[in-house]
């Protein structure tokens, strides 16, 4: 026993002091107080301290392991490490069944409070705010055969065909440039295809489908501020509520491109009449007012004519019999807050353009490991995307507190100046 302990006492000499430094410096700007340390119980042992293991699912996310063998591995590797966690290191450390029933059984609740706290002593620090508000989404693989670009299952991809190993996760589509499971959309010229995957799985939501932004600005709104904010978009979340609950709602301003959804393009003039099947300009003939939109009337020249001849095409709806004969088509002009948008203008491309710092976060977010699921219920996947976003909060918070600014973006860098 006393050669152990004479070991334990020189556990630095087996993990870098730089990688000491860090963790050190990480946790001390980690506020756990939302997180209930214990869990009563009048039965079996009190079990492990739950901060220790979130610290310890912190390391794995730094570390960029993908699975909780690699981390249990690492922290019996590293017993420093495993101290600084919070863990008793004279005693063994938790299992990996610990580890697991831990993320599984965690209510989500406590991490996104943690997360509010990190987004709002960011705030306080002066690097966050209210004004630009960038939403977007990536996708989480679930943990099943069927995302495996070697398996040749039948209907793989059918939604009524899921996958027995993860009962939560639902089929997703994203575009692809690079992957094997693609398919392109045959409605377009050989040199345009867009490429698309499929996978069964989960999204990842970041503000930095379309119902879905309605319930991600509300509750953010709770608990951060986005009156007059200006929200950003892709041309995923564009429809009439999104846009409405943000001018009418949130009183601020939606810069998100016009999705056409396939309609196809009107042929009219440059005066907006609508031409007809036979190639001729038709009239106006009045308009109908609605709440958000105008439905304008257009009918032939030749309406009134008694003329069998004078339409080019004989189009059977000029023979109808009627007093007024031939077509009568409609045109719809909206009238609400997502129409009167100028979308070619300078200053909307300008604030668009600053989209792309929520796909820089992705990427950063991607890159600790979390893309593919390897666990298999949506609880897990869940517990685990937040931490992510926690350990970047966490990352963020104690570069810009240890005066290295320029490293507050960067995990591997402020590692390095650790």
């Amino acid at each position: 026993m006393y050669q152990r302990q004479e070991i334990f006492n020189i556990i630095e000499f087996f993990t870098s002091q730089k990688l000491i430094n860090f963790y050190t410096t990480l946790f001390e700007n980690l506020d756990l107080s939302p997180l209930p340390d214990k869990v009563p119980s009048k039965y079996g042992p009190t079990g492990f301290s739950r901060n220790a293991l979130f610290r310890a699912f912190i390391v794995m996310k730094c570390e960029k392991f993908a699975q909780v063998t690699e981390l249990k591995d690492f922290l019996e590797n590293n017993l420093i490490i495993a101290k600084l966690c919070g863990f008793d290191i004279l005693k063994p450390l938790p299992s990996y069944s610990v580890f697991q029933r831990f993320i599984k059984n965690l209510s989500n609740s406590y991490l996104k409070e943690i997360m509010k706290n990190q987004v709002n002593i960011l705030k306080e620090l002066g690097f966050i705010d209210n004004k630009f508000i960038s939403v977007d989404a990536t996708p989480v693989k679930a943990n099943t055969k069927f995302n495996n670009p070697k398996s040749f299952s039948k209907n793989k991809f059918s939604k009524n065909n899921p996958p027995s190993s993860d009962k939560d996760c639902k089929l997703g589509v994203h575009t692809a440039n690079n992957s094997i499971n693609v398919k392109a959309s045959e409605d377009k010229p050989n040199n345009s295809k867009k490429k698309y995957e499929f996978y069964w799985g989960y999204k990842n939501h970041v503000s930095d489908a379309i119902s879905n932004l309605i319930e991600i600005l509300a509750t953010t709104n709770e608990w951060f501020s986005l009156e007059g904010s200006y929200i950003i978009a892709d041309k995923g979340y564009d429809s009439k509520q999104n846009h409405d609950f943000i001018r009418n709602t949130l009183k601020g301003h939606a810069f998100i491109p016009l999705n056409k959804r396939g309609t196809k393009k009107k042929n009219l003039t440059s005066t907006g009449n609508v031409i007809c099947d036979a190639g001729l300009v038709m009239h106006k003939d009045g308009k109908q007012y609605f709440d958000s939109y105008i439905k304008q009337k257009f009918c032939c020249p030749f309406r009134t004519s008694k003329d069998d001849s004078l339409c080019p095409c004989n189009h059977k709806k000029y023979f109808n019999g009627k007093k007024n004969r031939s077509c009568v088509k409609y045109i719809t002009i909206s009238t609400d807050y997502r129409s009167s948008i100028n979308r070619d203008s300078i200053f909307f491309k300008k604030i668009y353009s600053l989209r792309t710092e929520s796909e820089r976060y992705n990427s950063r977010w991607k890159n600790l490991n979390t893309e593919q699921a390897y666990v298999r219920n949506i609880n897990s996947v869940t517990n685990l995307n937040t931490i992510g976003h926690i350990c970047l909060l966490t990352v963020a918070i104690a570069a810009i507190k240890s005066g290295c600014v320029d490293k507050y973006k960067s995990l591997s860098g402020f590692r390095r100046t650790a």
